[in-house]
């Protein structure tokens, strides 16, 4: 980083007075004793480095309000030269990243041979160090997503961490491919658990749709085809349900549902008062679940006075949630296909004129049967 010097000299005709503190922005040339000192940063370049500190931010996100601002100022009784000067931590890390020297194939190799075998940690080290600028090549793909680009590098440097743990030398891969499928993995799960307060994406389909959605869209548009929730879903092998879901979900932002709303009469109502219930009215509700656990009591009742085939129908076809086919069961008796179905009829002729005795003709049909 580049330093100002303490210089004296006769004040300039617009220089500031009363000791005043001038900020001159780092590049700026400043006249000290008829001579131009330009205040530049110094990076060290090398040749081995895969990602160079200004590939990186040639279009740097914005400095969050946690950056450091460092002014170098002059003393009393001289000439007030001060430069703004501001702290990057991603060049600082960058700088500190290049110290760890990169492996040959060779030596990553046997580097990796060796921890696979004794599981030292030092080994472990060396391969992750040598590394480290993958991650931040990687994490720099995704800098226009996400603000803070070293939240991602420490994402990615889990990542890396485990591609180390599970990575297998002997399988003729490089770990730097291996690895960069974890780097990423990280990177992304990262991104979908931060992109909003809450979570947007908790099966895999949806995270399927957070990352993908946009683009297929996009593809399509450039297709000239309107993207409709049916071609969407087909391109992205998901439900048009889960589809429409998704958009509603990413193109709404956060709202509280303590949130007071705006009205000429301040009534306290929030935004939870105006949300719709569907699950129904409560008595309704109540009514419903006590008709289903009537009903299964009186079918279980019923299935425990049956027998023989009978018995197998109502269990493993009537009552099942992968219910035996009619084939199925005339094989295991030797009967055939037909025969079966004649019986499952009869049994269930038997079960209506059992419900209706039991609960009534109205119970009976609500329920669908025939």
């Amino acid at each position: 980083m580049g330093t100002a010097s303490r210089r004296r000299g006769a004040a300039r005709p617009d220089e500031p007075e009363d000791g005043a503190r001038a900020l001159i922005p780092v590049g700026a040339p400043v006249e000290i004793e008829d001579r131009e000192v330009e205040l530049e940063e110094e990076h060290e370049v090398e040749e081995e480095i895969t990602v160079s500190p200004d590939d990186i931010l040639s279009s740097p996100p914005e400095v969050s309000g946690d950056a450091e601002l460092a002014v170098l100022a002059v003393g009393e009784d001289e000439e007030d030269v001060a430069g703004l000067v501001r702290y990057d931590p991603v060049r600082a890390y960058i700088h500190q990243i290049r110290r760890y020297p990169l492996l040959t194939p060779d030596e990553e190799h046997d580097v990796a041979t060796r921890y696979v075998r004794t599981r030292d940690p030092a080994l472990a080290r060396r391969l992750v160090t040598s590394n480290l600028r993958l991650v931040v090549k990687i994490a720099h793909e995704y800098s226009r997503v996400h603000q803070n680009l070293m939240d991602l590098v420490q994402e990615g440097n889990v990542g890396l961490i485990q591609a180390v743990e599970k990575f297998d030398p002997e399988r003729g891969v490089k770990l730097s491919t291996y690895s960069s499928w974890w780097i990423r993995a990280y990177i992304l799960k990262y991104l979908l658990n931060s992109w909003r307060l809450v979570k947007v994406g908790t099966t895999q389909a949806q995270r399927k749709l957070f990352f993908n959605l946009h683009k297929q869209q996009e593809l399509l548009r450039e297709r000239g085809v309107v993207p409709t929730p049916q071609l969407l879903a087909e391109a992205l092998d998901v439900s048009e349900r889960e589809v429409s879901e998704m958009q509603k979900r990413m193109a709404a932002s956060d709202l509280s549902l303590s949130t007071p709303l705006r009205s000429d009469e301040d009534d306290g109502r929030t935004v939870m008062d105006l949300m719709s219930d569907h699950q129904g009215i409560p008595d309704e509700v109540v009514a419903a679940d006590e008709l289903r656990r009537l009903v299964s009591d009186k079918l279980h009742a019923y299935a425990a006075g049956l027998k023989g085939r009978d018995l197998v129908i109502m269990r493993e076809r009537l009552l099942s949630d992968e219910p035996m086919t009619l084939k199925d069961i005339g094989d295991r008796y030797g009967i055939s296909r037909e025969r079966a179905r004649q019986l499952e009829k009869r049994l269930m002729t038997q079960l209506r004129e059992y419900l209706t005795s039991e609960l009534g003709d109205n119970v009976v049909v609500a329920l669908g049967f025939e």
